[in-house]
Parts: C-alpha cells; structure tokens; sequence
C-alpha cells in the first residue's frame, strides 16, 4: 500500500476533482490519500463520500502560506475539522486575498507584454484560484510552454511578476489549526533556509515536518530525520501531486512514504484528542 499526505484537487489548482483524485489514488495503489488544498476544505466532503467504496482513507488537510521573517512558509494541517465554520470563514478570507494577488499578477504581466485576461486564468480551473491557474492561462495562451516554465520567467518568487500576497503570521495559522483539531506540519522544509529555526518552530506549536518530499535529496531526507527525531517532531512525506508540472510534478503515489508516518500521526491525533477531551 502506498501512502500519500499531499495532493490538491480542483477545489485548489489541482487538475482532478476530489472524487476522480481518490479513484486516481486506487488505481496508484495509494491505501492513505491527504487532501491538502490550498486554504480552503471544500473538496474534503467528496473526497471523504468517495474513499471508503474504494478502499481509500482519506486525511482531511489543508495547506496555509505563513510568513516567517523574510520566509514564506507553508504549513499542513492534518485531521482539521472540515464543517466548523470559523475554520471555513477564516480559509475564504484567505481565498479573497489570492484573487487580489492574482489580479495584480495579470497587471504585472500586461506592462511586461505578456496579455492574458483573469477571466482566462479562472476559465484555466476552479476553486481557490492561484498561481498555477495563472500558470496554465500562460501555457494555453502560448506565452510559455510548461507551467514550470512560467514560473520560472514570471511567477516565482522574485521574478517580473511576482507579488506577495497577504498571509497569516506563522503564530495565527498554528494557532488556527490547533483550534480546528489538526496537527501542523512545516511543507517541504527543503525549499526553504529555515531549519535553523526549527526548535523556535516547534516551540511556537510546529507538529513535525514533511521529510519525503520529490525535491529533497537524500542527504536532506537524512538531515531532516535526525532533526526531527532530536526534537521530537513528527514526520510525513507525500507528493504535492497536481496533475501537471505545477508543483513537484510528481506522480500520485509516486514518493515512498513510509508506514509508521501514518501509524505516528494517528496516535498523535488519539493523544491530543484525549487532552482536549480531559479539559473540557
């Protein structure tokens, strides 16, 4: 059975809608699928209705973006509860900022010549727009080939289009998804110069951080498993599964995950649950 805790549907900038991404992760022989959309839950309901039919768990998550210092960091939640609506609230004040950020994107991309429409990038998917729909708009439109491409000329961090969009403060989105009942892991910590941070992380409310990620080379995974053993941290691993080249690029299923993630991840579920239980 494989094992994986990151993949996006088209309830974020995901290709598959939830339903199709559970069958999809049956026919990848994936046993345990994390949905983890981008600020927002709403393709949990399907996912969840789909799975048990089909012999797939499924661990409803969502993926934030924090800042932490020049950082912008990105945090999984895990066991979130998908109906409160304080968490829903919460997710769609941070959707509303994306679409700000995006519309200024397609500005930015018009003054440098490169002319797609926001109705062109929402017509690219649905859901919590992003910039993998922009990405694809770019790729439709004939600007770029790849979304990775576009990325790397327009969309990433520091490149002619990029702009930075309003985020939680790394204490408000651990903060949320402790109330909501999760357990916060740091994303893919490869791509970031944080792990000298890792123990004022944890301090701060951090679960664990995903150490099986397609981009982090063996030697990080080896790094990155004795930190979070010294620390006492939870461990994960999944693919950032998209459908396409945004992301990892990576297929379902398709990073090697091992059994014991899951196994830790429940009893630490059990544990927390049985102290909220005690106070209240």
């Amino acid at each position: 059975m494989r094992i994986d805790l990151h993949t996006h549907t088209t309830a974020s900038d995901g290709l598959l809608n939830p339903r199709d991404l559970v069958h999809a992760a049956r026919r990848a022989g994936v046993g345990v699928l994390g949905v983890t959309d981008h600020d927002t839950v709403d393709g949990i309901p399907e996912a969840l209705e789909a799975a048990p039919n089909l012999g797939v768990t499924v661990v409803p998550g969502v993926e934030l973006s924090v800042e932490y210092g020049e950082e912008e960091l990105h945090l999984l939640g895990y066991f979130v509860d998908h109906r409160a609506g304080w968490f829903r609230d919460l997710l769609q004040e941070l959707r509303a900022s994306r679409v700000d950020r995006i519309r200024e994107m397609v500005c930015r991309l018009r003054r440098l010549g490169v002319s797609v429409s926001f109705d062109e990038v929402t017509r690219s998917g649905q859901g919590a727009v992003g910039r993998a729909h922009l990405a694809r708009a770019l790729v439709s439109a004939g600007f770029v080939r790849t979304p990775a491409e576009a990325f790397e000329r327009y969309l990433g961090r520091g490149k002619p289009a990029w702009v930075p969009r309003s985020t939680l403060s790394l204490e408000e989105a651990l903060r949320a998804i402790r109330e909501a009942g999760g357990l916060a892991i740091l994303a893919h910590p490869g791509r970031s110069r944080v792990l000298a941070h890792v123990a004022a992380l944890k301090a701060a409310g951090l679960d664990g951080i995903e150490v099986y990620y397609p981009e982090h080379t063996p030697q990080q995974v080896e790094r990155l498993l004795a930190l979070a053993r010294d620390l006492g941290l939870l461990v994960t691993g999944g693919s950032d599964y998209h459908g396409d080249g945004v992301g990892t690029g990576a297929t379902l299923g398709g990073q090697y995950v091992p059994p014991e993630v899951v196994r830790a991840l429940e009893e630490r579920r059990r544990v927390r649950d049985a102290v909220s239980e005690m106070r209240s």
